[in-house]
């Protein structure tokens, strides 16, 4: 059966119902239809927060598929419900861009899937419409001021820093031209689109901790520079008080369920090679105060989305998760070991081996922040016993647990060796989170320690742009932020043909961006683009609907 077929043919029960299990009562709750709702933050409970446990998984340098960082979650929320603990995963809303695209949605797989799944992969709640609306508000505000003679803000046109977004990938509208048809259509420059995903707003609605902080975040976004290149900022326009209006439900955490009637809540969205990578501050807060365990993923490899949940959103939110988790599978290590993507799932005990160096560099950044990592294994039916022996005599000769778990398969069931595990490493007391480096370092030792001991580059290198921009971030006081490296999430490197474990290299920052509302500098690394292109042949073509509205190809 196909993960759509699979989500289809469970009976979900009523999203009231899955509430009642948290002890919150049915007036608490913000439905959109049978299976899907909003909470009040008034749920939030520092108290209760304190004595839940938080943990992370992420994963090693994927595949263009990915590795089941999201599968792997739910399973694992759903063993350790199994086990009889009061479990919840928190995880992030899909993109639509990639849902039609390449890589498909993000509600797991197999029996380890949140649903209901086509909800959640297309409109949800409406949270990617209204970041989507409100950045454009903020894009229309610009061009107005623009547009209207004398205005006291004297924005330069050449110097606007803000773009417009659309959750769809669509490579015409990187760059394009606005403003034709004359005086009366605004001011013609030059412009272009992000996804929505990639955008500041959703960024800031991610880190945001109250409406209160997201007013002030919106308020903060550097949006250009006047014509005597003073910055000028959205709280200038007047423009936060309207877009946290957009925002004001989105803001609110989205509870589900997984299809094993555990619940879940599903959060934010952004892209973890272009931006934080994890769910929102408040979802997190809100599993926290609902459950003992709190399951949470961050998106790509551990060196995009682990770093910056760890030394980003960790230091913003007063986080500590209690244990890690390193997703790997066969396949990826295969990859890693040179097998082309024709024989990725052909069994090969050398490549595996040789792959291994990859897998083992990110567990040695894990102890870097003071985890012993558990390794899930997420089983294929293309993996030997061989392949998996070998990956757990590796791992064990690091001193760490590699766990097969075959949730996919088997939901729940087949990842309580995996909740043990976890359990496990949590009552050792092994796992003393710390970040990576300090925020008030300069920006060029914070980029160089990322860089070095993360990536295990031999240097940076910064282009005659990059090294403007930061003379003027520390113009503009933000030398203090943290930062948020944006590089391709296909190796360790900014060269995406690097894979396994790369040496000897050295990083390129070729300009930087500032997100002065999310709160974090951006260096550019390599060609990384913040608006993707469709494939060749797009899922799109693969998906149909019938007259009864069944959806057929959604993945």
């Amino acid at each position: 059966m196909t993960d759509l077929s699979i989500a289809q043919s469970v009976a979900l029960a009523p999203i009231k119902s899955v509430a009642a299990r948290l002890g919150i009562a049915e007036d608490d709750l913000e439905l959109y239809g049978k299976h899907k709702a909003k909470l009040p933050l008034a749920l939030i409970d520092a108290e209760k927060m304190a004595r839940a446990q938080l943990i992370l998984v992420t994963a090693m340098t994927p595949t263009p598929a990915g590795e089941g960082k999201t599968t792997m979650s739910i399973g694992l929320s759903d063993g350790l419900n199994k086990l009889g603990k009061r479990a919840i995963a928190v995880l992030r809303e899909p993109s639509v861009g990639p849902v039609f695209g390449a890589k498909g949605g993000a509600t797991g797989g197999g029996h380890a899937q949140v649903g209901p799944l086509v909800d959640i992969n297309l409109h949800f709640t409406g949270d990617f419409s209204a970041v989507e609306k409100a950045n454009n508000l903020l894009a229309s505000l610009i061009d107005n001021a623009l547009h209207t003679p004398g205005h006291p803000l004297n924005l330069d046109p050449r110097a606007v820093l803000w773009k417009r977004v659309i959750d769809l990938n669509d490579r015409s509208l990187r760059d394009i031209i606005i403003g034709l048809g004359g005086k009366a259509n605004g001011v013609m420059r030059s412009d272009g689109f992000n996804i929505t995903a990639a955008s500041e707003v959703m960024a800031i609605l991610c880190l945001a901790t109250s409406l209160a902080d997201l007013k002030a975040k919106l308020g903060n976004i550097l949006v250009g520079f006047t014509y005597t290149n003073e910055p000028v900022y959205a709280r200038q326009l007047k423009a936060e008080a309207a877009m946290a209006i957009l925002l004001r439900d989105a803001l609110q955490p989205n509870l589900v369920q997984t299809l094993e009637g555990n619940p879940a809540l599903v959060h934010g969205g952004p892209f973890a090679n272009i931006a934080q990578g994890t769910n929102t501050v408040l979802a997190t807060r809100m599993g926290l105060s609902l459950g003992d365990y709190v399951v949470t993923e961050a998106g790509f490899g551990a060196d995009l989305g682990a770093e910056k949940f760890l030394n980003i959103k960790c230091g913003y939110a007063a986080l500590a998760p209690a244990a890690l988790v390193m997703v790997a599978t066969i396949r990826a290590l295969r990859h890693h070991g040179g097998a082309p993507p024709v024989e990725i799932n052909t069994p090969d005990l050398a490549r595996c081996e040789q792959g291994f160096a990859n897998l083992e560099k990110h567990l040695e950044n894990a102890q870097k922040f003071g985890f012993q990592p558990v390794v899930a294994i997420n089983h294929f039916v293309s993996d030997t016993a061989e392949e998996v022996a070998l990956v757990q005599r590796l791992c064990q000769n690091m001193g760490v647990q590699a766990v097969v778990s075959t949730s996919w398969a088997e939901g729940g069931a087949g990842a309580t060796r995996l909740a043990e595990a976890v359990l496990a490493s949590i009552a050792s007391g092994a796992n003393r989170f710390r970040p990576l480096y300090a925020w008030d370092q300069p920006i060029k030792a914070k980029i160089e320690t990322i860089a070095r001991e993360i990536y295990g580059a031999a240097g940076v290198d910064y282009s005659p742009k990059a090294e403007a921009d930061i003379r003027r971030i520390n113009r503009l006081g933000f030398a203090h932020l943290p930062i948020c490296m944006a590089k391709t999430q296909k190796s360790f490197s900014d060269n995406e043909k690097l894979i396994g474990r790369p040496v000897g290299f050295r990083v390129t920052v070729r300009e930087f961006e500032l997100a002065t509302g999310a709160g974090f500098v951006i260096p550019l690394l390599g060609s990384l683009l913040r608006m993707p292109g469709l494939p060749a042949v797009p899922a799109s073509e693969g998906m149909d609907i019938d007259d009864d509205g069944v959806i057929t190809g959604l993945s």
